[in-house]
């Protein structure tokens, strides 16, 4: 890969009106105004710097942005829909960086129902690809609460995880194959739709979770199956938090290969929910130590039901749970799922908080729930901990509020306390610091001090083969000196 002539560069007024000039208005965004959305996270945390925003509507364009910035040493900072947790989309440097919006790339280009594919271009949102699947009477399995507005191409540069892992897998099994623009600006066209194909080292994978350090992601040819014809879902009343893996066990057993998804809902969760929407209707359910959400699916005239039941009455029957609601309807289910979605909105109104994304061995769950439980209600005994998420491949959301009304410097020391808690914890079950988020900027340092000196020297490697120069968001999952300010608090 040659590294591109580079020119200097006007002043920045000037710079932007070339790039005006040379890709047009609709695709230069410069009026900071105009660019905030894109500058600050999902949350509002945090807002970055950047030269402008770049909105190139095809993977030509891409290229050619990407040919342009080298040539004046910008780097670029890929984003896709923005609901990001780490920071990983986000520039940092008002003369320095770029930020490249996909989301004009948005076509489906090709759905094959005889293959089980579709070629998908990167800033298609997640549910407009489920809906024209949909439509085929096919189904693509990934689903994630941001899945409204989330891109596919953030997806795969995250490896993003959902409600469904257990069954289909992250967002790597779903992908068939990739086009990428390269930091060179060329263009690697490897949109296979092959399921088995040895051929020498699958190239897909080095950009997949690789958060747009090693090229750009611009459309992605994905895996699909037949669209399920019955779910059924039910809400179940622990008897006691630490049974959760035990009635997980149960479900994997009793519902064969059907369970779907398998979510451990706190109590707190449910409060939080209708904090969020307090038009939300709660199930009638006893009160309990936790919850356990699941859903059931399958294809074809198999009937679920009775399935579900008999696995409810055995786990009756075992002392597991106290109590359930068996969703009657379509609707019915959906309304439970909302309380899981509303959990996280309800902690976004709360104010900024410590979110993170763990994951531990599935039979550590519970015990790592009730360390981590202990330990910041001794440490930190005004905060709320919330511990929910994906119990069956034993990815942990154990999120911190801090108590209303204090001091920006004693909330984020608080919440700094607590990261180093949890993650001291993480550390003596052997997990991992990001289960389905990604590195980002937010986790950069954390997972630094957790690399071993192989893992740092092929990390670094990789990133010197592919991008020499750094220009691609550099500060993202590895340090740079490209990056700009630090955009992290604790």
């Amino acid at each position: 890969m040659s590294a591109a002539v580079q020119t200097p560069n006007p002043d920045p007024v000037a710079l932007r009106q070339m790039m005006v000039d040379r890709f047009g208005p609709r695709s230069v965004l410069t009026e900071a105004a105009d660019t905030r959305r894109y500058r600050r996270d999902w949350h509002g945390d945090a807002e970055g710097e950047a030269v402008a925003v770049l909105r190139p509507a095809s993977t030509a364009e891409v290229a050619e942005i990407v040919r342009f910035c080298a040539e004046r040493n910008l780097a670029v900072v890929p984003q896709g829909g923005n609901t990001g947790l780490v920071l990983g989309g986000i520039p940092t440097s008002a003369d320095g960086h770029v930020l490249l919006s996909l989301e004009r790339m948005n076509r489906i280009r090709t759905i094959d129902a005889a293959d089980f594919s579709a070629v998908v271009e990167a800033g298609c949102v997640l549910a407009a690809i489920k809906t024209a699947v949909e439509a085929e009477d096919l189904f693509f399995p990934l689903s994630l609460g941001a899945e409204g507005s989330c891109q596919i191409g953030g997806n795969i540069s995250t490896n993003a995880g959902g409600i469904n892992v257990l069954r289909y897998g992250m967002t790597r099994e779903m992908i068939l194959g990739l086009e990428v623009v390269l930091a060179d600006g060329t263009i690697w066209n490897g949109l296979s739709t092959l399921r088995k194909n040895n051929s020498g080292v699958d190239l897909k994978q080095l950009f997949i979770g690789a958060e747009g350090t090693l090229g750009i992601v611009t459309a992605a040819a994905i895996r699909l199956v037949p669209k399920p014809t019955r779910t059924e879902t039910a809400l179940l009343a622990l008897a006691d938090r630490s049974d959760v893996m035990a009635l997980y066990a149960l479900a994997r057993r009793e519902c064969c290969d059907l369970l779907s998804a398998f979510e451990l809902v706190p109590p707190e969760g449910m409060m939080l929910a209708k904090e969020a929407d307090p038009n939300l209707a709660l199930p009638q359910i006893a009160p309990a130590p936790a919850y356990a959400l699941i859903d059931v699916s399958a294809t074809g005239s198999l009937d679920l039901k009775p399935l579900v039941e008999r696995f409810f009455e055995t786990a009756m029957e075992r002392g597991l749970v106290i109590d359930g609601v068996l969703a009657s309807s379509e609707s019915q289910g959906a309304d439970l799922w909302q309380i899981r979605d509303g959990m996280n909105e309800g902690q976004a109104k709360r104010g900024v908080h410590l979110r993170t994304d763990l994951s531990v061995p599935p039979s550590k769950v519970a015990p790592f729930i009730q360390e981590g439980m202990e330990e910041i209600a001794r440490c930190l005994p005004d905060c709320l901990p919330v511990a929910y998420g994906h119990v069956g491949d034993g990815n942990i959301h154990f999120n911190v509020l801090p108590p209303a009304g204090l001091e920006r410097a004693e909330r984020d020391a608080q919440l700094k306390t607590a990261k180093t808690i949890l993650q001291a914890i993480v550390d003596r079950y052997d997990g991992g610091i990001s289960a389905e988020h990604g590195v980002g900027r937010l986790k950069r340092d954390d997972f630094a001090t957790r690399r071993s000196p192989v893992q740092e020297r092929l990390l670094r490697g990789v990133k010197a083969l592919l991008d020499p120069r750094e220009m691609l968001n550099p500060g993202c999952q590895l340090p740079s000196a490209r990056d700009g300010r630090d955009l992290t608090v604790f």
